[in-house]
């Protein structure tokens, strides 16, 4: 069977040169191949040292002399399609957001399996933990979730230990008599 044959449009000196400025190691070591393959080395040879195979480089060499250099780019997928609507993903950021009622959901903070749980009887659509972590991910909610706050938080004991300040609180405490110690010698003592 004759060999493939490759374009002449560039020469090989190019493709080095390209091959030198590429940031992408693969791309960079098929500009190679192809430019020892033109410069008359052998197929063989030439797809050795750029680490493949014969079979691989005829299938450069075929995409190469489709689209030239830019040919020898890896062609990735945008993966598969959201599930949900962007109404839908709008409207799962919003619950998100909004936290869950301790007495609807039954939980003080979402988990992934809660989230799952809603997406499944809102939308009829079911997911696995994993994949709607993915999906929260990209639509900008990060894993890191805020101190839980009890059902039964005193918001304005709290304020008022802010505006009262750390230091008043430090001297009440510091004002408070020492507990007595079993023993002053910091061993701990034993029984004869």
């Amino acid at each position: 069977m004759p060999a493939l044959m490759i374009r002449q449009d560039v020469s090989p000196a190019e493709l080095r040169r390209l091959a030198k400025a590429e940031g992408d190691g693969r791309v960079a070591r098929r500009l190679l191949a192809i430019a020892a393959a033109l410069e008359g080395m052998s197929r063989e040879a030439a797809a050795r040292i750029a680490g493949m195979d014969r079979p691989t480089l005829r299938d450069w060499v075929i995409r190469y002399n489709r689209g030239g250099p830019a040919g020898l780019s890896d062609r990735w997928g945008d993966g598969r399609l959201c599930r949900l609507t962007e109404g839908e993903q709008a409207t799962l950021k919003a619950i998100v957001l909004g936290g869950p009622d301790p007495e609807v959901d039954g939980v003080s903070t979402w988990r992934l399996i809660d989230l799952c749980r809603i997406v499944r009887e809102r939308f009829g659509v079911s997911y696995g933990e994993s994949g709607l972590g993915k999906l929260l991910h990209r639509l900008g909610l990060s894993w890191q979730t805020p101190r839980p706050q009890h059902a039964e938080t005193d918001r304005a004991a709290q304020e008022a230990f802010k505006k009262k300040g750390c230091a008043a609180a430090l001297a009440q405490i510091a004002a408070a008599p020492p507990k007595p110690h079993a023993s002053r010698s910091g061993f701990r003592t034993r029984l004869v």
